[in-house]
């Protein structure tokens, strides 16, 4: 499996960080658009930190097995492929008994920045953020000193992490655990007030 270097910040706007990759000269490969994902976990994947995604990314659809060994920018390993079809793939796993246990959207922005990719993401119920992934620690962190983003602010985990910290009354884990994670949805009662 391969290894994901990734980290995510905090930011204060889409506007503003989109203003410091201008101005840093990163480019912009694929504007904001609209993302949805299937995600499986069986018992045995609970138990190991991991899940499949299926997910539909607007030009291609993915089909990735994710574990988390730890939440260090390190942590993170995954086996993935590009599939034809978001809906098919949906359909043969659960046709061989494996059913999504949560449908989400999510809204991305990709950027390359001195061989990184910086992504800006926007989910449901909590604020943007964005996501760096590099090949090596050290192109990590000089484009995030490059985007003056704060280290104070990394989640080295993974979204849920954000659901937490805005809503430390949660009685389910995050969003992994919500059937539909939708833009028009309410907040889930499970996720109870906001801090």
């Amino acid at each position: 499996m391969q290894t994901e270097i990734e980290a995510k910040f905090r930011i204060a706007s889409i506007e503003e960080i989109r203003a410091k990759l201008i101005a840093v000269d990163a480019t912009c490969i694929h504007p904001m658009r609209l993302m949805k994902r299937a995600l499986i976990e069986e018992p045995h994947h609970a138990n190991e930190n991991s899940f499949v995604r299926i997910r539909d990314e607007g030009d291609k659809v993915t089909l990735t097995y994710k574990r988390r060994e730890a939440e260090t920018i390190h942590g993170q390993k995954e086996v993935e492929v590009v599939v034809s079809d978001f809906d098919k793939t949906v359909e043969l796993f659960s046709a061989a008994g494996w059913h999504y246990t949560t449908f989400q959207e999510s809204r991305r922005e990709t950027w390359t920045l001195d061989d990184a990719e910086v992504v800006i993401d926007e989910w449901p119920w909590i604020n943007p953020y964005i996501e760096i992934e590099a090949d090596d620690e050290v192109t990590l962190r000089a484009v995030a000193d490059k985007l003056d983003v704060e280290w104070s602010t990394t989640n080295l985990g993974s979204v849920d992490n954000f659901y937490k910290e805005k809503y430390p009354n949660m009685t389910v884990r995050g969003v992994i655990d919500v059937k539909e994670v939708r833009f028009d949805a309410p907040l889930p009662a499970e996720f109870g007030a906001q801090v």
